[in-house]
């Protein structure tokens, strides 16, 4: 394991690494805990008794945050006809059908998230070596792949974050900013919260939920009693 800098050292002896924290106390203890000289994102890793091997157990999706996730999105569409109007009047951030094709195929990649009608698939398919290891590859199940362009790309623009478990069961969201309030945080991790109690898969024997921890770009893991991650006002 990489040597730690000082100052992370510094900041990890502020945590109880034995205790989970109520949720306010541990929004207010990464706050405390962060050092980057920068507005850093504030994360939330969950660690659940998944077996992404079995096909019901290997969660992704995507979740609207309340109150987005500070990230400003760049937006591509690929699409045809009308769905390229509705793109643009969504705030899409290029839209356009060959033209774009052809940037991608030169290795053009500015941009966040690619959302693409069904029929636009057989042109980027060839395309998945490409896209698919940097998570840039249209799917249903993310909402990325959809007829309604419009919805899509508005919901990705209001701070849609898309989660994928990883092959230990780890599933992170970015659910906001340093520079947010707490009682913003806070709703953003409760609706991330919802959505993964929300999604169980049926076929989960025993715990689900082992652990949840927030943290920020490069400051300490903090855990949180997941019995506290309920909205109330800050303290």
């Amino acid at each position: 394991m990489a040597k730690r800098s000082r100052k992370y050292q510094e900041v990890l002896s502020l945590v109880d690494r034995t205790k989970q924290y109520d949720l306010y106390e541990a929004i207010a203890l990464a706050k405390q805990t962060h050092y980057a000289k920068f507005d850093a994102t504030v994360e939330l890793t969950f660690r659940l008794n998944l077996d992404p091997k079995q096909a019901e157990q290997n969660l992704r999706g995507a979740v609207v945050l309340p109150h987005g996730s500070g990230k400003t999105q760049r937006v591509l569409v690929l699409a045809k006809g009308d769905h390229l109007k509705e793109a643009e009047e969504a705030g899409a951030d290029y839209f356009g059908e060959a033209e774009y094709l052809e940037k991608i195929k030169n290795g053009w990649l500015d941009f966040d998230v690619l959302v693409a009608t069904p029929d636009m698939m057989k042109d980027l398919g060839r395309f998945g070596k490409l896209l698919g290891p940097r998570g840039l590859m249209p799917n249903a199940k993310t909402g990325t792949l959809t007829m309604d362009i419009g919805r899509a790309v508005k919901e990705i623009k209001a701070g849609k974050v898309e989660y994928r478990v990883d092959k230990n069961g780890n599933i992170p969201f970015s659910v906001g900013k340093v520079s947010f309030d707490d009682q913003k945080l806070a709703e953003n991790i409760k609706t991330v919260y919802d959505l993964i109690i929300r999604t169980r898969p049926s076929t989960v024997k025993g715990v689900y939920v082992k652990n949840v921890a927030l943290s920020t770009t490069m400051g300490p893991g903090i855990k949180i009693s997941p019995d506290s991650i309920v909205l109330k006002e800050a303290k």
